[in-house]
């Protein structure tokens, strides 16, 4: 699973490889500590535009449904595995129509022995961003006014598969990571056939998984309320 990650750049530094078209003005600032239900920033294909335009969008990391009746739903969807996404009413439509990249720096697993929980922080060896498969929904909140600038709500998810190799140890789940080329191919506003996409993306995943390195950091990470530098900074493995 993901439940925490580290966007620690903003813009085109984040996404400087997946050519986006245009920036949202009021994207998120650095954060060392995102967690469900904070904003992100999230790229997207706007098929309202022909070709499609590349967009680096703020949203919302909890995916609410257009049919949702309450947004506080999407507490309870900040990741979606990807072996159940064409059966769920909750992410089908959005798999068929609405995908989106998640850029990271690096996110946050904890690995359990006994009854204690031990922090790291996985990450590109090189540096370089990490990108997430993800979802994305707009939700209409029906109490605002029709020309209310917050009516529409971007949610968005991260997708996970099993994990493999030295992230297993970490925990079962990891993210449904992407290479930049892949994600072209993920956004792909035209794409027929989303179950082999889908397919493609899972088994394309581990090599990816095979080029992160992992430290483990403090435990103030644990506290959402946290949210500086030295939270990636690697600390002694007291176990």
């Amino acid at each position: 699973m993901c439940g925490r990650f580290v966007v620690a750049n903003v813009g085109s530094e984040l996404v400087g490889a997946l050519r986006v078209d245009v920036e949202n003005p009021d994207l998120p600032p650095p954060s060392f500590n995102i967690s469900p239900m904070s904003t992100a920033a999230i790229v997207l294909d706007s098929a309202k535009t022909d070709p499609p335009t590349r967009r680096l969008e703020p949203a919302r990391w909890g995916l609410v449904p257009g049919w949702a009746k309450d947004p506080k739903i999407g507490a309870k969807a900040f990741n979606a595995r990807s072996e159940e996404l064409e059966e769920k009413p909750m992410f089908r439509q959005a798999l068929v129509k609405r995908r989106a990249v998640v850029p990271a720096t690096g996110y946050y697993e904890w690995k359990r022995a006994g009854d204690t929980k031990t922090p790291h922080f996985i990450h590109p060896a090189d540096g370089s961003p990490m990108f997430f498969a993800g979802l994305y929904e707009w939700w209409k909140d029906p109490a605002k006014a029709d020309d209310a600038a917050d009516r529409w709500l971007l949610s968005f998810t991260i997708l996970t598969r099993d994990a493999i190799g030295p992230l297993g140890s970490i925990h079962d789940r990891m993210p449904l990571f992407l290479d930049a080329d892949f994600a072209d191919a993920w956004l792909d506003t035209e794409t027929d056939n989303v179950g082999d996409l889908l397919d493609a993306a899972v088994d394309a995943a581990p090599d990816v998984a095979r080029t992160l390195e992992d430290h483990v950091v403090s435990s103030a990470v644990g506290n959402v309320r946290n949210d500086s530098p030295d939270l990636i900074e690697p600390v002694a493995d007291a176990g």
